[in-house]
């Protein structure tokens, strides 16, 4: 093998957004990440909506049911 060209590797600690932190090795000197094993729908079963930036409810006003006037209207004369 040919010397030195390799990246040097480091011990760093990785942070998740979840707050989970555990040591790993890498070439950059510190990780920060958003989903880990401890917090991904995937490993952890459970489901939960991740919202980055807002797209959760940039989805449900984009896709929500729209009641019409007339649709309006006639759930007031029903209930009356």
């Amino acid at each position: 093998m040919k010397d030195k060209i390799h990246p040097e590797l480091h011990e760093v600690k990785v942070h998740c957004a979840c707050g989970n932190e555990f040591m790993t090795r890498s070439t950059k000197k510190e990780l920060r990440v958003e989903v880990c094993s401890a917090c991904h729908p995937y490993f952890t079963g459970k489901q939960r909506l991740m919202d980055t930036e807002g797209r959760v409810e940039k989805f449900n006003k984009k896709y929500a049911k729209k009641e019409t006037p007339a649709a309006v209207a006639v759930a007031e004369t029903t209930e009356a």
